[in-house]
């Protein structure tokens, strides 16, 4: 108590005078313009020729609030929010929907459909001189069988750089599997994985076209009868030929010589490459005798519906038309390296012994990559 600073009566603290003294500074010059306002009101007005607009002051006044102590309503305080997050030009604004790209894929894909149809009507498609239609091929045709290639075969291709990126060339591959699928996704494989996107024309046999349905749609799709004379023409066009030369001995061979290639005829595919020059493509495919495993042959009924062979297999035909149904087998193409003919002069198409050596050759090839495929394999269906 002794220590205690008295305080007068009436004498304010330092820090409440100090206080005081600010807000007096602050609060002058609004004073000064008060009085002002009072002086001039007191003295007796002139008369002006003419009304003038009263302005309002510019700073606050007496009875009069700045516009900053006005307090904000909350919608303005949710826009001033808005502004400071997504920026002042209405950015958070939802805009026009943007195009759906799915829906845009529909629409080409639609109208791509109904240009193809009138060009069908119309008869404006080209059909070159073998009867393949190259547009209903890539896209009907191919887009049919895909499926069967991708999804129930899921063929897996190697050496396909070893095609040609352009020019002739003359494939040869085994043949198997009781029906010819295997040239059908040989067709696709070459289609679809050549990078120049070559297309194959495949020589049949003599009973594909006389097939009425299989007829038209074989020579759609690009192929021709199974002739010098054919293959040369296309060769000569620069097309890629592909040929089976086991033909049905191979295809109808029973279940157990599976992957034995059968003999190749007379080499009259070695005498085609060698009078135009173009490399043989040897190509091996694994997966089609599997399919359907032919355990059987009924000759009688072959001989009476004019087929080469009637197959029997564990499910046909004791299941009916369900047994028609190929297994899905796990299937391997792989081109080999091309063997070379452009180094032969003329005349060797004509000389029996390198035919025979070059067929030989191809045949042998084949026949080494079947095999290693084999050992490769894990399962037949996987």
């Amino acid at each position: 108590m002794a220590d205690a600073k008295v305080i007068p009566f009436g004498e304010e603290p330092r820090s409440r005078r100090a206080g005081r003294r600010a807000q007096g500074r602050g609060s002058k010059s609004s004073s000064a313009a008060a009085s002002s306002a009072a002086s001039s009101a007191s003295e007796p007005a002139s008369p002006s020729p003419s009304p003038s607009p009263s302005v309002p002051p510019s700073g606050p006044g007496p009875g009069r609030h700045s516009l900053a102590s006005v307090p904000e309503q909350p919608d303005a305080v949710e826009d001033r929010m808005a502004d400071e997050k997504h920026g002042p030009n209405d950015a958070h604004a939802p805009g026009p929907e943007a195009p759906r790209s799915g829906d845009s894929s529909w629409d080409r894909r639609l109208a791509e459909g109904l240009a193809f149809l009138r060009r069908r009507v119309t008869g404006d498609y080209e059909v070159d001189e073998f009867g393949y239609d190259k547009e209903l091929t890539d896209q009907v045709l191919m887009s049919l069988i895909r499926p069967l290639y991708e999804n129930y075969f899921r063929v897996e291709v190697k050496g396909i750089e070893n095609i040609p990126s352009d020019g002739g060339a003359l494939v040869v591959s085994n043949h198997s599997g009781t029906l010819p699928l295997d040239g059908l996704m040989m067709q696709v494989a070459v289609h679809d994985n050549h990078p120049a996107g070559r297309h194959l024309r495949l020589l049949a046999a003599d009973l594909v076209f006389m097939l009425p349905v299989v007829n038209e749609l074989a020579r759609k799709a690009g192929h021709t009868l199974a002739c010098a004379e054919d293959a040369e023409r296309l060769l000569e066009r620069g097309e890629i030929v592909g040929v089976m030369p086991e033909g049905f001995k191979g295809l109808g061979k029973p279940f157990g010589e599976r992957y034995k290639l059968q003999r190749f005829g007379r080499g009259g595919f070695v005498s085609t490459a060698l009078r135009h020059g173009v490399p043989i493509v040897p190509c091996s495919i694994v997966g089609a005798e599997e399919i359907y495993p032919m355990i059987g042959n009924s000759k009688t009924l072959a001989r009476l519906l004019g087929f080469p062979y009637f197959p029997i297999t564990p499910t046909f035909p004791w299941l009916g038309p369900l047994g028609a149904l190929p297994l899905p087998t796990k299937w391997t193409i792989q081109f080999g390296e091309p063997i070379p003919t452009d180094g032969y002069p003329p005349e060797a198409a004509e000389d029996p012994m390198l035919m025979f050596n070059l067929t030989d050759q191809v045949r042998e090839q084949i026949q080494h990559t079947l095999y290693k495929l084999l050992v490769q394999r894990r399962s037949v269906f996987f």
